[in-house]
This record gives C-alpha cells, structure tokens and sequence, in this order.
C-alpha cells in the first residue's frame, strides 16, 4: 500500500482543509494509506517522510523552518513524489527560494483577481497525464507565475484575459500544469484550485489524480536512476 502525506494550513481563503480532504478521498479510492496534518511539524520527521510515496503540500502564504524545507528536498530528491496545486503549493512560502526551485514556479500575480472566465489549453504532447483530456474553461483565478524553464509544460492558458500592466506586453502562454524531477524524484503542479469547488470538477479531479499516482510511481522508478553522491541542501542565504 503506497503512504500519502496532505499537510494542510496558511491562508484559509484558499480553503485547504476542504480540498485536503477532496484529495484524500482520491486518494484512499486509488487504495492509499493517507495521513493528513494541519501542521508543518509534520515535515520534521525526515526519516518518515522518506518513507513516503506521495507528499501534498496545501499552504498558502507561510513562513517555515529551513530544516523543514531540507527535509522535504531530500525526501523528494530520493524518489519520494511532490504534488500540489495553486497557491497551496506555489505561493507556500514566498522567502524561500529552495522551495521554489524544488516545486518549479512561483505565483506573482492572478490579474481580475477571482471570477476571471478563462480556458485551460492541454498542450499537444504524448504525456499520458493528459491523454483524452480537451480544452477547457474555468471561472477562478488566472495565475501568472514565474516558472523554472526546465519543466514540462503540459496546459497553458493565454494573458492577457482582463486589463493590468502587462496588457500591452505580447500575448502569452502562461504554464497551468508542469512536471519536473527533483533529484530522481517526481513533480507535479496544476495552477487551478482557487477553492474546493474548482478542485471538485470533474476533470480538474482526473488531473490532479493523474498526477497523484504519476508523482507516487515515480519511487520505484527512481531505483532504475542514480541519484547525486550528495543530496542538494539549499542556498545559504535561501531566507530573509
């Protein structure tokens, strides 16, 4: 039986504790052990957490202990897999860069703020994570996010939507869904997820699954790889 960890917590406008419990339904149906925390305490075990198939963070706009960072890094870059969606996973902990750089992207701006109607584009690759899915719209928030140019972009949604300083800028292709690796472990982030309600669609749901169970495989994978002599420990002066 593959183990999960949901830690959820930070900002509750983004609902975490409803979407963490949408996750471990998901979960628990594709026959997971589940544990669920609303602390970052729940990082501190770093033997456990190598343990782990699955880790989903859902913490928007926090503070954490360095050490805790490390010991996520590590389990993740020794195959343990790294999902998570919106601000929950890429607006967690806006003064640490080594989070960054492990989840692959920050969010700096959702311009029209909630309510902006907007279509996801599944972009024309072989990835089975979105094999069969079409285009689709949403009516949430639009992330603009600076991303890592090494991760697999798999949609994308077009700016500008609505008005905002970056109007007269050119159009862009904005990443909503991307994977990346992190050492011999897996990544995978999806934009959407503003609330519950956008993670309870149906095809929001299949992705984020998909995404689960791709991120969870990638353990046993990761024997067939041959990770660093030494795990990345982060940037010295990662923190304000």
């Amino acid at each position: 039986m593959k183990k999960a960890l949901i830690v959820w917590g930070g900002w509750d406008g983004h609902q975490p504790k409803q979407v963490a419990e949408i996750f471990r339904q998901q979960l628990i149906e594709e026959g997971f052990e589940v544990e669920v925390s609303d602390t970052l305490e729940a990082f501190a075990n770093a033997d456990k957490l190598m343990q782990l198939d699955l880790i989903i963070p859902l913490w928007t706009m926090g503070k954490i202990d360095q050490q805790l960072v490390k010991n996520v890094s590590a389990a993740v870059q020794s195959g343990v897999g790294l999902a998570g969606c919106h601000g929950g996973m890429c607006d967690a902990f806006r003064e640490n860069v080594d989070w960054q750089f492990m989840t692959g992207g920050q969010w700096v701006a959702h311009p029209g703020n909630d309510g902006v109607e907007y279509t996801v584009n599944i972009s024309n690759t072989s990835s089975l994570l979105t094999a069969g899915i079409e285009d689709f719209s949403v009516k949430s928030e639009q992330y603009y996010l600076h991303v890592d140019p090494a991760v697999e972009v798999l949609a994308t949604t077009r700016f500008p939507t609505v008005p905002g300083p970056h109007s007269l800028n050119k159009a862009v292709d904005m990443p909503v869904i991307w994977t990346k690796r992190w050492g011999v472990g897996r990544v995978y982030y999806n934009s959407l997820g503003h609330q519950a309600n956008i993670m309870d669609i149906a095809t929001v749901k299949e992705l984020m699954k998909r995404g689960f169970l791709w991120c969870a495989e990638g353990k046993s994978e990761a024997q067939k790889h041959t990770a660093a002599s030494e795990a990345y420990t982060g940037m010295a002066d990662n923190q304000l």
